[in-house]
């Protein structure tokens, strides 16, 4: 019998909204300051936290550096939320690939 193992961690989310709704707040500080401390446009900043624009690996070096926790999270968040919307899209077709064994 097979049993399932909890979730670990979050929920696939956008790194944007863990930003928008968790991060910022706590940091209370203007938006604009937090974009000029990263060194990117507010445009690009409004962008992510619009989940308009994922994170990519410099701008998960920023955020990690300027929140104290490493670019991984960050990363990681992102890659979770691609897989996950990617499986939403194609996963009747990944469903029908057979899994070939090595000889």
């Amino acid at each position: 019998m097979t049993r399932k193992l909890p979730k670990r961690g979050l929920p696939p989310m956008h790194p944007g909204e863990l930003l928008r709704e968790e991060i910022l707040p706590a940091l209370d500080r203007p938006k604009t300051e937090i974009a000029g401390l990263l060194g990117v446009s507010r445009q690009t900043l409004y962008d992510l936290l619009k989940e308009k624009q994922p994170v990519t690996p410099g701008m998960a070096l920023r955020l990690g550096k300027l929140c104290g926790n490493g670019p991984d999270l960050w990363l990681n968040l992102q890659k979770r939320y691609d897989l996950h919307l990617a499986q939403q899209e194609l996963g009747e077709k990944i469903k029908k690939i057979p899994t070939l064994q090595v000889a």
